[in-house]
């Protein structure tokens, strides 16, 4: 409080330079402010969407602020009579008592025109002061080296506090004019109609499904369920694939980048090692099935058909993560510091039964499922992009006569439905048909399989069973179960790598 009568006295005289190391702050910005407000209680209105008590340096602003913030917002005048009854009146700020420091204060303020300056001075100073606090805490942590807090947690942690700080650092936050909301959605609009297929989210690649979806909608938590065999993994492994090697990057005014089209994907694999997949998607891209690339078992043409898709392959950028058992914590860390580095557009976690909560081990498994899809929804809206999180059904299916899923049909809790923006099933009639196979090919009844599997045989659902900004229905698309490829009704089989 010394420090702050003495500045008070002394705004207009050049100091000389303190011989300490002291945190960053404008004591006399903070008194600008506050005799700003006490003159013209407007000028609150014009920081209090940002600027809380706690960021300003001295003690006694802090509580100033939040007293005449309290006054204000029930309706009364906050001025220096008013307030210094809710102060400490024997405490002394350097020669004046609290009292005489309220009037010096509004006596000294001359215009509200630059509150918002002011305001938005005293939050920088803040957020450096909290990036301190977050470098001292990291080092002694890392000095005193708790048993309860391993090297991996506390990067983690470090990560997390350090993203918080860089979101929330911003001047944005509160109203938004609906203006300002309605050229958001014509900007979103106008992109659409640039992006190839005139859709507002980002492409599938599979036509059909982006007819039904316009895309996958940033920020959107895409819940991608089936029964083991249905081929859901091979579906998100499509999905993104398609949309990794469609990405066409776009330059922005300040240097940065974003997508016009596709995107950067991670893909979190928790089943399967990064070896297996990409074998999988080379042997969609190349038709080669991949049984044989496993085996060796490949002609020269088959081989040559690899060398350019792998060629190609390592030009897009799809990230791969096959740490198994990943928490929703160690999940998101890493997908922060993935947009930080190389930007991020989408998500993919195979899948959400194979991940663990991060709270503590005595809680059940619903309500681990529950913080796991609250956390996946949170960061989805936290980063911007959609997630599709896979998820196991329960065994109820198996024991009906229609083996179509239904929304209960999803496993462990119901935040899973709850949580999710869409929910989409992976069915394949082919799979059950097949098992109904009369063992005697003479049987009258092999006929009517016969013909009832050739209907069903190379062909898969994809059930939209809850969309939050469009219909729910059923997209009939085409599987070929040796390339494990999902594609659209009468898709011209690929023929890049042809010899022409």
């Amino acid at each position: 409080m010394k420090d702050a009568a003495r500045r008070l006295s002394a705004i207009s005289n050049t100091e000389a330079a303190p011989h300490h190391r002291e945190a960053p702050n404008n004591i006399e910005a903070e008194q600008a402010l506050l005799g700003a407000i006490l003159v013209n209680n407007d000028a609150y209105y014009r920081v209090s969407d940002f600027l809380k008590p706690v960021h300003f340096y001295e003690p006694l602003h802090r509580r100033i602020y939040e007293v005449a913030a309290d006054i204000i917002r029930m309706g009364k005048t906050a001025h220096p009579v008013t307030i210094k009854t809710f102060l400490p009146a024997e405490e002394k700020v350097g020669d004046m008592t609290v009292a005489q420091y309220l009037a010096q204060l509004a006596a000294n303020a001359v215009t509200i025109i630059n509150a918002e300056d002011y305001g938005r001075a005293i939050y920088d100073l803040a957020l450096r002061r909290s990036l301190i606090t977050i470098g001292e805490d990291m080092v002694n942590i890392a000095y005193d080296a708790p048993l309860d807090m391993p090297p991996q947690t506390q990067i983690e942690d470090t990560e997390r506090r350090l993203f918080e700080l860089a979101e929330t650092g911003r001047y944005d936050g509160g109203f938004q004019s609906f203006a300002d909301a309605v050229s958001q959605a014509i900007d979103m609009a106008g992109a659409a109609f640039e992006r190839d297929g005139s859709l507002s989210g980002i492409s599938t690649g599979i036509h059909s499904l982006d007819a039904r979806m316009g895309g996958l909608q940033r920020s959107d938590l895409i819940v991608l369920a089936g029964r083991p065999g249905m081929g859901k993994t091979s579906l998100a492994t499509n999905i993104a694939y398609n949309i990794a090697a469609s990405y066409e990057p776009e330059v922005l005014p300040d240097g940065s980048f974003k997508a016009r089209n596709g995107g950067v994907v991670a893909f979190y694999s928790l089943e399967m090692s990064a070896e297996q997949l990409a074998t999988r998607i080379i042997s969609e891209q190349t038709e080669v099935s991949s049984s044989k690339i496993r085996r060796g078992d490949i002609t020269e043409a088959d081989f040559e058909k690899l060398v350019a898709c792998s060629q190609m392959m390592q030009k897009i950028p799809l990230f791969i993560d096959q740490t198994g058992g990943i928490s929703i914590a160690q999940l998101s860390a890493r997908a922060r510091r993935l947009k930080r580095q190389r930007g991020l557009d989408c998500m993919v976690v195979d899948y959400i039964q194979l991940m663990t909560g991060s709270g503590k081990s005595g809680e059940n498994r619903v309500q681990e499922i529950t913080q796991i899809t609250t956390g996946l929804k949170a960061l989805g809206k936290e980063l911007n992009v959609p997630i599709i999180a896979l998820s196991q059904l329960s065994r109820q299916v198996e024991s009906r006569e229609d083996k179509r899923p239904q929304l209960s049909d999803l496993r462990e809790s119901g935040s899973i439905e709850q949580d999710a923006d869409v929910v989409l099933f992976v069915f394949r009639e082919e799979y059950y048909v097949k098992n109904l196979e009369p063992r005697d090919p003479d049987d009258p009844k092999y006929n009517e399989w016969e013909q009832l599997f050739d209907k069903v045989k190379g062909t898969a659902d994809v059930i939209i069973a809850k969309q939050r900004h469009g219909p729910t229905g059923t997209v009939k698309l085409a599987f070929q179960s040796e390339f494990t490829r999902f594609a659209d009704l009468a898709d011209p089989s690929f023929a890049q790598y042809e010899e022409h």
